[in-house]
């Protein structure tokens, strides 16, 4: 029988970076969405995850593909004068 070594995550142990992302993104959910209300379904907060998820946190979070801009600020500087007022 093969022996399998488990292989460890990307930090040191109890290196406080390894999760914080994650961490905030939860609990920005937490706040933003599962504790607002209670849910009737599991389908009622799965589209209030989504729509949450796709209309405010990717909108708002400065992303390093973007120069630390947030898709919004991006497009505004991207976005030619003439095409704005359309």
């Amino acid at each position: 029988m093969a022996r399998h070594d488990l292989v460890g995550s990307m930090g040191r142990v109890a290196s406080a970076g390894d999760n914080a992302a994650m961490e905030s993104f939860f609990a920005l959910l937490q706040k933003n969405v599962l504790d607002r209300r209670c849910w009737r379904t599991r389908e009622e907060l799965r589209i209030a995850i989504v729509t949450w998820i796709e209309r405010t946190y990717h909108r708002r979070r400065r992303q390093t593909g973007l120069g630390r801009l947030t898709p919004i600020e991006y497009e505004t500087i991207m976005t030619p004068p003439a095409s704005q007022a359309t």
